[in-house]
């Protein structure tokens, strides 16, 4: 414990914030099962998929995102009264886009609950009341996604037959670091932009770690229901990207998206914030230890001769609180030494 104390003043003490960023590559390989479907996880309750980098029984396999589809009650797939066997799980698949639209979209004035907007406007602009929703775990977005690094690569035509999918597109938040949105509960989210066409086909939520992508892109796909290896290109039960997502379960929604999936990639955030403390030793200060071995006999084990001057050896800087609590310590990576001559300035640096 110091039994001498130095204030620091508003000038010693500075806040930062820095920004780290890490590259998130996924390839299709691994999202679409390569491990046998066993790193593809289905829920008794049916609300979701969660996708594993390894299967997900491993004591080593990391939870990469969860994956579950849903439509507006507004949706012309919405039937008024449809029969389980005709459109199972319909009541599931609305709850799960108005919950979604609850914490991303929010409510208009009348309390009605606000649908997707491809323009991200949120009084007019075209609605996407049937979507695919893709919640990344806070293992890969971290604090949040960085604007303007995500991409996201499809199969959006052909068959469900890996080898006769076709019409590969890429879609991408396009000039997101100048154009992102603002009006959304959740935060910050940018639109999604078929580099091909230039439309807006999605969201992206940074904060939220969600990507909202409207079943309208697989349109063109002749057979977008779940690919079973026994039944071959083409096989029996197809089904367009609608009737897949009215006439299947949800699960069987998620398994034609990720087979279609080729890539996704984007960097993540992590937001540093740190205190600098500037800890200014002047040449009159700090060159007498209290220490008990500093003393021997009564006399300093540093000098030799009576005429030499005092010395120091700094190996810790601690913080203390207003009342003289010990808070932090910072040690030094060797011994520093000082006299009357030397003056010093240590930084030590808070992270949190």
């Amino acid at each position: 414990m110091a039994s001498t104390f130095k204030t620091l003043l508003n000038n010693d003490v500075v806040s930062t914030r820095s920004m780290l960023h890490e590259a998130i590559p996924l390839t299709g390989t691994i999202v679409s099962g390569t491990y046998a479907d066993n790193n593809i996880k289905n829920y008794t309750h049916g609300m979701f998929q969660s996708v594993y980098d390894y299967p997900y029984l491993s004591s080593s396999a990391n939870h990469i995102f969860d994956l579950t589809a849903g439509f507006s009650p507004e949706s012309g797939l919405s039937a008024s009264s449809p029969t389980a066997a005709a459109n199972p799980q319909q009541a599931k698949k609305i709850n799960i886009y108005n919950q979604m639209a609850q914490i991303l979209v929010g409510y208009d004035a009348t309390g009605s609950i606000r649908e997707f907007d491809r323009d991200g406007d949120l009084t007019g602009g075209t609605k996407m009341r049937e979507v695919f929703f893709v919640n990344f775990a806070r293992l890969l977005n971290k604090d949040e996604i960085k604007k303007q690094s995500f991409s996201l690569t499809l199969m959006c035509s052909g068959t469900r037959a890996t080898a006769a999918q076709t019409g590969k597109f890429t879609f991408q938040d396009t000039s997101a670091l100048t154009s992102y949105k603002v009006n959304s509960p959740a935060g910050e989210y940018g639109l999604l932009y078929n580099t091909t066409t230039e439309t807006s086909v999605g969201l992206v939520y940074y904060q939220a770690g969600i990507a909202v992508l409207t079943a309208s892109v697989f349109d063109a796909a002749t057979d977008f229901g779940p690919y079973d290896k026994t039944w071959g290109n083409g096989g029996a039960e197809t089904k367009t990207v609608n009737q897949t997502v009215t006439g299947s379960a949800i699960s069987g929604s998620c398994d034609g998206l990720r087979n279609r999936m080729v890539n996704v990639s984007f960097n993540n955030t992590t937001e540093l914030n740190s205190t600098v403390y500037f800890c200014r030793v002047n040449n009159n200060e700090f060159n007498y230890s209290a220490n008990p071995t500093y003393l021997s006999a009564s006399k300093l084990v540093v000098k030799n001769n009576t005429s030499d001057q005092p010395v120091s050896y700094i190996t810790t800087i601690g913080l203390y609180s207003a009342d003289n609590e010990l808070l932090a310590t910072a040690k030094l990576s060797e011994p520093l030494k000082k006299t009357p001559d030397d003056e010093f300035t240590l930084r030590v640096r808070l992270d949190y």
